[in-house]
């Protein structure tokens, strides 16, 4: 008797055309075509996932959420790879099917086996790369749309990789500058809440025999100390809770609206924040005008992929003024976020002819701000961490003997 293949189901959780949350089930022979019928019912997927593939022991354990998406480093390394052997004559079915064999992450060899498929069935390689935006970013589809219409793709796939490379690059400065201080950060918090678990339990019971009311400070441990039992489990709670709130709502309009401008104004990292914004704006921007895509569309483009609801926001104003005819320094001038010496540079961009090019030195201009500041920071950081974590514990210590202090001195006044 014949068995009837089922059709695979997908769940899925994204935002639907008026920005509400949505979430379900479909039926889907393949991630493409999920992707597919969530865009006609006007859903932007968040987060796709293959429900129950198999049974019993042979059933693929797969906890949505935890698969690892491929990085920029990824990204970039497979649109080199492809760069290299478009411009050496390979044909882009090839070139897929040889890239494929040297990506090491699982979800985007999937995804490069079905747009070697898609393609391999006549579809252009970006229509191919579009249908799958969870994983291949929208800058990386335009820029390759670009190339196969002016007939330069292995140039625009250089661009890509190159954007993807200065991305990465940008990213790890931060994080090089942000990880001592968290370490330092997460060690003292480590550090006090372990004292306040076994430490201080124990002189309690000493301070306890001693018959005499505590000192403020001393009292203030033992309160905290007896308090940790309920605290403890609250706060891993709550911080789980809030993890699992926040990787479903961070990319939502209504979680950034509140979050990014906050981002752009704190007291030591606002500035930080700030130049990273700017530096992925014109480095996207540069890279799409170089690439022939339309200044609108470019705007467009670099204002979803900018990082910052701030940008986004300010550069809807601008495509409007933009549409109206006025220049594009003009129309930048009129936003708070983009500073003078931007929209400058943009404006001798426009009376020379080469916008591409001084959005570019202005990128580098920001990623060399970037990476003082960030070296500044790190500098600045190390030094008060230290004094933090040393004035917190010696804090602790000097409270937990204050007490006995006291009772060598009431004994040599007797």
């Amino acid at each position: 008797m014949a068995t009837i293949a089922k059709t695979p189901q997908w769940t899925y959780k994204g935002v639907d055309g008026s920005g509400k949350s949505v979430k379900g089930v479909l039926e889907a022979s393949s991630e493409a075509q999920a992707i597919q019928q969530l865009k006609a019912r006007g859903v932007m997927p968040d987060k796709l996932a293959e429900k129950g593939a198999g049974t019993g022991l042979q059933q693929e354990i797969a906890i949505p959420g935890l698969e690892r998406g491929p990085s920029l480093k990824d990204l970039a390394l497979l649109t080199r790879q492809l760069a290299t052997m478009v411009g050496a004559g390979v044909s882009i079915l090839r070139a897929l099917s040889i890239v494929k064999d040297q990506t090491e992450n699982p979800k985007l060899r999937r995804t490069v086996v079905e747009i070697s498929a898609k393609v391999e069935s006549g579809t252009a390689l970006s229509d191919a790369l579009e249908e799958f935006p969870l994983v291949i970013p929208p800058i990386m589809v335009h820029l390759v749309r670009a190339g196969e219409t002016g007939g330069f793709l292995d140039k625009s796939l250089v661009m890509v990789a190159d954007n993807f490379e200065a991305e990465t690059k940008l990213r790890s400065k931060v994080k090089a500058a942000l990880t001592y201080p968290v370490v330092v950060l997460i060690v003292a918090l480590l550090g006090v809440a372990a004292m306040l678990i076994f430490i201080v339990p124990v002189f309690e019971k000493m301070f306890s025999d001693l018959g005499s009311d505590l000192p403020a400070p001393t009292q203030l441990l033992v309160n905290l100390s007896n308090a940790m039992p309920i605290v403890v489990p609250v706060v891993i709670v709550a911080s789980v809770a809030f993890a699992i709130w926040w990787g479903r709502s961070k990319n939502t309009e209504a979680v950034r609206k509140v979050v990014d401008p906050l981002k752009l104004k704190l007291p030591v990292f606002g500035k930080l924040n700030t130049k990273i914004a700017l530096t992925r704006f014109t480095r996207n921007f540069a890279t799409m005008l170089a690439s022939g895509v339309p200044i609108l569309q470019s705007l467009t483009i670099v204002g979803a992929t900018s990082g910052n609801h701030v940008i986004t926001s300010s550069l809807d104003a601008v495509q409007a003024k933009v549409r109206e005819g006025r220049p594009i320094a003009e129309a930048l001038g009129g936003a708070e976020i983009f500073p003078d010496m931007l929209v400058q540079m943009v404006g001798i961009g426009e009376e020379s002819g080469s916008i591409d090019q001084m959005l570019e030195k202005t990128a580098d201009f920001y990623d060399d701000e970037v990476e003082t500041m960030s070296s500044q920071l790190t500098a600045m950081l190390e030094p008060l961490m230290i004094v933090f974590m040393g004035a917190l514990l010696g804090f602790m210590i000097v409270a937990l003997y204050m007490p006995m202090f006291m009772v060598f001195q009431s004994i040599q006044s007797m």
